[in-house]
């Protein structure tokens, strides 16, 4: 009997250790994909559940949203802020919002938002992930930041110096801002959820961010001309900043799927520090639309990649509006033509497309690689 038992466990030991995931680099989004998510407050009873083994998510009944916006995964290179990023490999148009990372195969990294480019990248995602990772990175400087003239006057006006600073002096002159993070991840769970969407296998991460900002402000008499600084003034006491605190802890949960059927972030919660939800964004289905999809073999595009030009040839005569945008959503050319056609790529610049052919009986979309 007892040698059953332990047969049996063993086997259970085998079978739990082929069940958990694994997401590396392969798994995560590259330049050309887009995501489509939707953010909202939750309502009813959902929790982040409990860490452990086996775990079984339910996040279904909510619904697949059909206007949800996409994530544009782009090539930095073209992107409005490319020069102040030359490390980085991967770009994301968030709704005209672009932040840009470096993706390896020990993880995500954040260079920065915009034209704010990072001290230091941030760690925004560690690879390859499996259950029971833990791991901090930081502290980390990613903003160190020195503020002056009319725009720093506007934020601490005469009037907010004086008082800061007992009447001592008059005029903030100069301030340095510094931000550092420290994160804390923790693969704490897998096992599987559910939503409109579908079931995925998943690995929850759950990540905590504490932010530590001071901000430095010397101030001097207009008069006298003596100044001093002022060490670490708090966010609150200026009124542009009455709602931020110096010190902060963000907390979030992820499930993150090895699941190629889908992106690899299917559910984002974040959350208080008791883990109640405050707003969550889940992965959703690409809009629908009206217009009938046609099939692919009604047109034959070629070559791809393609250099100089492209060639699509129509199985049957019919008139065609043509449109080829780019990954950012910007309309590049746009054409018609009935049977066949050479459509120049003549001063178009090297990188992902998407090619819409467009007719009275429905539409066809295709990717297109200009090298």
């Amino acid at each position: 009997m007892k040698k059953k038992l332990l047969t049996l466990l063993i086997i259970l030991s085998v079978l739990d250790s082929f069940s958990q995931i694994t997401v590396d680099e392969s798994h995560i989004s590259n330049i050309g994909d887009i995501v489509y998510q939707y953010t909202e407050s939750p309502t009813g009873s959902f929790t982040v559940g409990l860490a452990g083994l086996n775990q079984i998510w339910d996040f279904s009944g909510l619904g697949l949203e059909p206007n949800a916006p996409g994530l544009f995964f782009i090539d930095p290179i073209g992107s409005p802020y490319d020069l102040q990023y030359p490390d980085a490999n991967l770009c994301l148009n968030d709704n005209g919002t672009y932040s840009y990372y470096n993706k390896t195969n020990t993880g995500l990294f954040l260079h920065g938002l915009g034209d704010t480019v990072f001290n230091s990248p941030a760690l925004y995602l560690p690879l390859p992930l499996t259950y029971g990772l833990s791991l901090t990175d930081g502290p980390i400087v990613i903003i160190e930041d020195i503020v002056y003239g009319p725009f720093l006057g506007n934020y601490i006006p005469d009037a907010l110096v004086s008082q800061l600073t007992n009447g001592l002096a008059n005029k903030a002159d100069t301030a340095l801002i510094k931000i550092t993070n420290t994160t804390d991840f923790l693969v704490d769970a897998w096992g599987s959820m559910t939503t409109d969407l579908g079931t995925f296998d998943v690995l929850r991460l759950k990540i905590t961010t504490y932010t530590d900002s001071e901000l430095d402000v010397y101030c001097s008499d207009t008069v006298t001309g003596i100044g001093s600084w002022i060490v670490n003034v708090p966010f609150d006491s200026i009124p542009d900043l009455a709602g931020f605190s110096n010190n902060g802890v963000d907390y979030k949960y992820q499930w993150i799927t090895d699941d190629n059927s889908a992106s690899f972030l299917i559910c984002e919660a974040f959350v208080d520090a008791n883990d109640n939800i405050n707003n969550w964004s889940l992965q959703t289905s690409a809009p629908t639309s009206s217009i009938k999809e046609l099939e692919s073999k009604k047109f034959s595009v070629y070559p791809i990649p393609a250099t100089y030009s492209l060639t699509i040839d129509a199985e049957e005569s019919m008139t065609t509006d043509l449109t080829l945008i780019d990954v950012n959503g910007k309309l590049v050319l746009e054409n018609q033509f009935n049977t066949s056609m050479s459509l120049s790529l003549e001063g178009i610049a090297k990188g992902v497309y998407y090619l819409n052919l467009r007719t009275e009986n429905g539409e066809l979309t295709k990717k297109v690689v200009v090298k």
